[in-house]
């Protein structure tokens, strides 16, 4: 074993990354902030910056949380069925526990279910995990700094769980050969021998250590009205949504005075924290940008605070038409921030531990969890025709729930050389991006399968990202022979390769019937009748155009079991309305 194996890297001997390592150091100086949000490529040291963290806070617990986990691993569960039997009600600790004192670390968190995401920012910001089971629950500390990465290539967060995110950080591997001749000397002096010659940063105090509760921050700092009032302004200036914005700005900036050895953030302090707070918050619509560029946050930051006089916010402050205070109220208490003392605990989502609603009960297996409701109704009508009756292992009920469903829709377009080819290529393209837009409150994806020539090109497989799709849908080839058969058959592979028990799947293809290539027809109906064999709902889109009709599209469409439908508009909206409309009607 090297004496680099088992040991994190140092935090500070990361090449670079000034932004991503202040953003963690604040978060776990106030976990109030909330978690933090690494944006970039692979390989640009996001992993290592989080297990470089944990060790920084005194070689704190550092927990990897995998994407397959399910939420009885990540919560914890409660073992009901030994409490209803006379026993004690067993509480089995999950990752949360876990992480307790230390750092939660979710790669590719963007891939992660949404109501997993909420539970571990909830908990990140409460410290406390709260885990209900049918009326019965257990609470237990868990405080912790979370930290999610992601690609954003791989599609983007949600614009809810996004904003909830305290800090974000675009991070970039070097490009200068220097830096990266430095990264690279660090890590092989590092795996050979433990060394890097890297001096830890004099401005950073851990706030924790093994025998110190992650939170222990000491007394609080006041937040002056110049810095509330900028924050403020800065929070409108980009757009932002609600007060977390705000809040956020004047917790990130107080973390920055503590780091710096001052009782009281500064406006520069504040400047230097609004791009890790603002970048993610300035979204208004799904077309936007999930990230402000940094240089339109920095004009944000000059505009607002070239606005901000001191001798305003004081003469404000005495002016007459101030809230009233009620009699016996007290002096005024200053803005506190940073503050040991942890806030009252949130209101508890009793609904947060589901897997979905409940529809009945069923006697309960083994391993099953129990019903605490139907269980003490079954006991009550066996009692009722016994009176001497007590509870046993057979009225035991588990509940049988149904989880949300979300959408995958593929786009099978034919861009061969027939006639109204470009026209379909719009199409597609327009049509991919508008359903992408209906997707953006919901986890549902969009893909896109084109054929022509000799071949069927996946050109998007499933996303929920309309940066991506952008990307990748950019200038469409048209022309060739139209290879029916291929485009049907890559369609279903990539709509089944999508699916869960979860998700329901559709494949619109966008076709006037005709196939002239591998096959033709007759191959084309023979893949199509796959589709009745699949749980993979269809839907036809004929553009056959014309006087003379062969209705090809609809012999298409009985051999798919598919509904058929003839679209005459091949503008996008009029194309994505239709698929949208029959989308959320499956057959």
């Amino acid at each position: 074993m090297s004496a680099g194996e088992g040991t994190a890297f140092p935090f500070d001997a990361v090449v670079g990354q000034g932004d991503a390592k202040l953003a963690l150091r604040l978060a776990a100086r106030d976990p109030l902030i909330g978690g933090v949000l690494l944006r970039g490529q692979k390989g640009s040291a996001k992993t290592t910056l989080a297990r470089g963290l944990a060790a920084l806070l005194g070689d704190a617990p550092f927990v990897d949380l995998p994407l397959g986990a399910t939420e009885d691993r990540v919560v914890g569960t409660l073992d009901t069925r030994a409490a209803l039997t006379g026993g004690d009600i067993r509480f089995e600790p999950g990752l949360l526990a876990l992480a307790d004192g230390g750092v939660l670390y979710v790669d590719e968190i963007n891939l992660l279910p949404d109501h997993l995401v909420d539970v571990l920012l909830d908990v990140a910001v409460s410290g406390e995990n709260v885990v209900e089971r049918d009326g019965v629950s257990h609470r237990h500390a868990a405080r912790f700094v979370l930290i999610g990465s992601m690609n954003p290539e791989e599609g983007e967060l949600r614009p809810q769980l996004l904003d909830r995110f305290g800090l974000c950080v675009e991070v970039t591997a070097p490009t200068a050969i220097a830096d990266r001749v430095e990264a690279v000397r660090r890590r092989l002096s590092f795996d050979a021998g433990g060394r890097t010659d890297i001096p830890a940063d004099p401005s950073w105090s851990a706030p924790s250590s093994p025998d110190t509760d992650l939170g222990d921050r000491g007394p609080g700092i006041e937040v002056s009205d110049e810095v509330l009032e900028a924050a403020s302004r800065l929070a409108v200036e980009v757009g932002a949504e609600g007060l977390r914005a705000d809040l956020t700005l004047c917790r990130a900036s107080a973390a920055l005075a503590v780091l710096d050895g001052r009782d009281e953030p500064t406006l520069d302090d504040l400047r230097r924290v609004a791009p890790l707070v603002l970048t993610h918050r300035s979204r208004r619509g799904p077309f936007d940008p999930p990230v402000t560029p940094p240089d339109e946050i920095e004009r944000a930051v000059q505009d607002a605070l070239d606005r901000v006089d001191p001798g305003d916010v004081d003469e404000r402050a005495d002016e007459d038409d101030a809230p009233e205070r009620g009699p016996g109220a007290g002096p005024e208490r200053p803005f506190v921030v940073g503050s040991a003392r942890r806030p009252p605990s949130a209101p508890v989502n009793s609904d947060r531990s589901s897997r979905g609603r409940m529809v009945r009960d069923e006697p309960a297996g083994r391993a099953s969890p129990i019903a605490v409701v139907p269980t003490v109704r079954a006991a009550a009508a066996r009692r009722h025709l016994d009176p001497d009756a007590t509870l046993d292992g057979s009225d035991l009920r588990t509940a049988v729930r149904v989880a949300p469903r979300s959408r995958v829709i593929v786009l099978c377009v034919d861009l061969s050389g027939s006639m109204g080819a470009p026209d379909r290529a719009d199409a597609a393209s327009g049509t991919v991006l508008g359903l992408l837009a209906d997707a953006y409150e919901r986890r549902d994806k969009v893909g896109l399968v084109t054929f022509r020539g000799d071949a069927a090109t996946t050109v998007l497989t499933p996303t929920g990202s309309i940066e991506v799709a952008r990307n990748r849908i950019d200038g469409l080839l048209t022309g060739g022979e139209t290879p029916l058969a291929l485009g049907l058959r890559e369609a279903l592979r990539v709509a089944e390769r999508a699916t869960d028990d979860t998700t329901d799947a559709l494949v619109a293809v966008l076709t006037d019937g005709r196939a002239t290539g591998v096959g033709g027809l007759d191959a084309a109906l023979e893949v199509a009748a796959d589709f009745t064999r699949s749980a993979v709902d269809g839907l036809v889109l004929d553009c056959e155009h014309g006087a003379n009709r062969l209705g090809l599209a609809g012999r298409l469409a009985d051999a798919m079991g598919a509904r058929h439908v003839a679209v005459s508009d091949l503008a996008p909206a009029h194309i994505t309305q239709t698929v949208r409309s029959f989308a959320r009607s499956p057959r």
